[in-house]
């Protein structure tokens, strides 16, 4: 049911000058609940952001540049340049009626409408002033490197906005379209924005899934739910083989996606292909978080998610171990639960997989730019107030990162052009969003994000610190080239920290598109090797040049090193284990997939 309207901008001041006038009256203990509140609401009105981040890193900024009259003159002497270049571009263009390529690190230019005057000068322009732009917030003496990064990143983003292909009157294909369209595709494009608006103003959160239903079409492997806590249900899938592996597979997903990006639809799901391969297979589906679960800690999600989850699988499947895998924070969580039971001697553990998961967070990529002190001040006050923090506001963040991709593109498409693109499995899965308890993503953002407590050893559980060191287990790590959430290179620092054989791959691909990449995709690739700890040390620029490319899916490689943690084949278990506290529930999905 639709919620009510967005409250107006008159509203929110009248709130804050309530807030406010309550001020001279509050004592001690209620100045910090007054004041989060404050932040929460500006956070909220400024979609997740700090002004006050922007503020400082543009005042840094503006202000080294000022006292840099050197600087500020070659700046001015490389626009003239610029100009003047341009000028001789557009001069020779027309007078020779030549088509001139657009620049190849600007994708977006890479229609052949591109080419062709005027449209080739507006591409040339607009790639001179980003790269003028970049001189000018680049290799300032005194200028703290984050304030550097983060002016780059929005100086680029306010360029992007003004981009020839984001004005419908400089776009080619947009004046093509509508040409031949005789403007019915901006009359169609009207329409999906009345509709985006409407949508919009009643706060309707439901997911655009388009024609994907999750049980029907998404996440259908057949299977059963064994177990549900407070927290998570487990699934175990039904086997399809005569016989499996002795070691079953535990996947954790991360608490901020639903679990079925690794049971999309039958062609590109992981865990159907597993079980074609003769894995026994269980899945945990974390309950999505309201405002009741805000104290739900990391140790919360390892004793009532990780362990419980254990406890079910060994004893569904006696008296042998296991093969975990998490992906993306799952991963990073399972990687902490890994060091917990290592600490505490529990070797119910074989094997380690961690998918696009970072245990070191030096450099977490361009993600760190929205986790400053005042960014993560407004995030928590934002949190405190609702117990949990939107799946729309991390996804925003996300969406930050590739605006052009992500929020430019698609505007264009559905507004300029009055295309309606349904979405594919992929999609309709992201629209799926998921919400994060308080305190649980309070403490992941402080002492995983910024502090990097795991990788100093520093990250306490139940009380005491756990070390990745301490695991003996071989590890699987996978990585995807063009990962903005965790860069491979950040993931490939599991090569400091552990002491174990690791096994790194490097595939093809995104953060998401990257992992879920079935056995028969034509255009991935990936690099392989194993390490043995003792080894020398392999830098990744180095190990990227060094190691030998494969054509295709990186899923058989790792059913391959499945194989080899194999003790040896047998007939599959029973679902569940009648008699105990793992009896069959309900069918997979299961429930907390609709939450």
């Amino acid at each position: 049911m639709a919620e009510k309207p967005d409250r107006t901008v008159s509203s929110v001041i009248d709130e804050l000058d309530n807030l406010i006038a309550e001020i001279p009256r509050l004592n001690d203990a209620s100045v910090e609940k007054i004041d989060s509140r404050i932040r929460s609401i500006i956070g909220k009105a400024s979609q997740g952001l700090s002004p006050v981040q922007l503020l400082l890193a543009y005042t840094d900024w503006l202000a080294h540049l000022s006292i840099s009259p050197a600087r500020r003159v070659r700046l001015l002497q490389n626009f003239s340049e610029k100009l003047l270049r341009l000028s001789t571009f557009t001069a020779r263009a027309i007078t020779e009626k030549s088509e001139n390529p657009p620049p190849k690190k600007y994708p977006y230019f890479m229609n052949d409408l591109w080419r062709k005057v005027p449209f080739s000068v507006m591409a040339k322009g607009h790639s001179m002033a980003v790269e003028w732009l970049k001189e000018a917030d680049t290799d300032l003496p005194g200028m703290g490197p984050f304030s550097k990064e983060l002016v780059d990143f929005i100086n680029g983003h306010a360029l992007e906005v003004i981009s020839p292909t984001n004005l419908p009157q400089t776009n080619p294909e947009v004046l093509k379209t509508t040409w031949e369209n005789k403007g019915r595709n901006l009359l169609e494009g009207i329409g999906n924005m009345q509709r985006d608006i409407q949508k919009k103003l009643l706060r309707d959160n439901r997911p655009e899934m388009g024609d994907f239903k999750v049980g029907e079409n998404l996440a259908i492997t057949p299977g059963q739910v064994i177990y549900q806590n407070n927290l998570i249900e487990l699934i175990q899938y039904t086997p399809t083989t005569e016989t499996v592996a002795r070691e079953p597979v535990l996947i954790v997903p991360a608490w901020i996606m639903k679990y079925y990006i690794l049971d999309l639809v039958p062609e590109k799901s992981l865990v159907n292909y597993l079980v074609a391969q003769g894995k026994t297979v269980f899945m945990i589906s974390w309950k999505n978080p309201d405002k009741d679960d805000r104290e739900l800690d990391i140790d919360d999600y390892i004793k009532s998610g990780i362990l419980d989850a254990l406890d079910a699988v060994k004893t569904v499947v006696p008296k042998t171990k296991i093969n975990a895998t998490g992906y993306c924070i799952g991963g990073t969580l399972l990687a902490i639960a890994a060091a917990y039971l290592a600490r505490e001697q529990d070797d119910i553990l074989n094997s380690i997989t961690l998918l696009a998961a970072q245990t070191d967070f030096t450099e977490p990529g361009e993600i760190k730019l929205f986790l400053g002190a005042s960014q993560l001040a407004f995030l928590d006050s934002m949190m405190w107030t609702d117990g949990y923090l939107e799946a729309a506001s991390m996804g925003g963040a996300f969406k930050a990162l590739r605006t052009q991709e992500l929020v430019w593109n698609p505007a264009v498409e559905r507004y300029y052009l009055g295309r309606e693109t349904k979405p594919v499995a992929l999609m309709a899965w992201n629209a799926d969003g998921t919400r994060m308890p308080a305190a649980m993503h309070s403490r992941y953002l402080h002492e995983l994000f910024v502090e990097n407590r795991l990788a100093s050893c520093k990250f306490l559980v139940e009380g005491k610190p756990v070390a990745i060191q301490d695991i003996r287990v071989p590890f699987f790590v996978v990585g995807t080239s063009a990962d903005h959430v965790a860069p491979w290179k950040s993931v490939y620092k599991i090569h400091h920290m552990a002491r174990s054989d690791i096994t790194f791959l490097l595939t093809s691909g995104g953060h998401n598109a990257g992992i879920v990449s079935g056995p028969e995709h034509p255009h991935r690739r990936y690099q392989i090797k194993s390490q043995d700890p003792m080894a020398p040390y392999i830098d990744p620029d180095s190990w990227v040049e060094s190691v030998e490319s494969h054509p295709g899916s990186w899923w058989p490689a790792w059913n391959l090193w499945l194989d080899d943690q194999s003790s040896e084949q047998v007939a599959p278990p029973t679902m569940g284990a009648e008699g105990t506290d793992y009896e069959v529930l309900w069918p997979a999905p299961g429930k907390y997939v609709f939450g």
